[in-house]
C-alpha cells in the first residue's frame, strides 16, 4: 500500500476523461477531477473513461476472466516516477447500482472513481483487514466529498 500523502503539498494530478457512451446523469469533467482528487495521495496522471457494458465485459472478460461487465476496472500502468493508471467506469451497471442501492447516481460515481483511485495507489480489498482498511478510507473520503457513507444509507 501508498505512503500517506505529504502535509508539504496537494499531489498534482493529470486527468484524461473519455466519454464512450453518452447517457442521462454522467458526471461532468469537473465533477470527476473533484473526486480524483479527493483520494489522491501522491502526483498521477489517470485517464477516466466511461463505457457501455459491451465494453466492460470484454474488459472484464480480457483482464479478469469474468464474462460480465463491472461498475469499475482499475489499470495500473506506471508506479513511479509519477502513479499512471486508467479507470473504466461503466455507465449502465452504476446507473442500475445506484437504483437498486436506493443511492443517486451522482454519488455512486464519486464512490467508484475515488475507490479506483485508491485501487491505483496501491489499496485493496483481497483479504478482511485490507478491505476494512480500504473501507474505512473510501468512507473518508466521500463523507468529506458530501456523499453520504457508501456502505450505509442512502445517498
Amino acid at each position: 500500500m501508498s505512503a500517506r500523502p505529504s502535509a508539504s503539498r496537494d499531489p498534482r494530478l493529470s486527468l484524461s476523461v473519455q466519454y464512450a457512451v453518452r447517457s442521462q446523469g454522467l458526471p461532468s469533467r469537473s465533477q470527476l477531477r473533484r473526486w480524483a482528487r479527493a483520494a489522491l495521495e501522491r502526483d498521477a496522471r489517470v485517464t477516466v473513461r466511461i463505457v457501455g457494458g459491451g465494453e466492460a465485459r470484454t474488459l472484464n472478460y480480457h483482464f479478469r476472466g469474468k464474462n460480465r461487465p463491472t461498475n469499475v476496472l482499475t489499470f495500473l500502468m506506471r508506479e513511479r516516477p509519477r502513479l499512471e493508471g486508467d479507470l473504466a467506469l461503466c455507465a449502465p451497471v452504476i446507473a442500475r447500482e445506484a437504483r437498486s442501492q436506493h443511492k443517486s447516481a451522482r454519488a455512486h460515481y464519486a464512490h467508484l472513481v475515488v475507490h479506483g483511485v485508491l485501487h491505483l495507489q496501491g489499496y485493496d480489498h483481497g483479504r478482511e483487514r485490507e478491505a476494512r482498511l480500504m473501507e474505512r478510507r473510501e468512507t473518508q473520503i466521500v463523507t468529506r466529498l458530501g456523499f453520504p457513507d457508501p456502505y450505509r444509507g442512502n445517498a
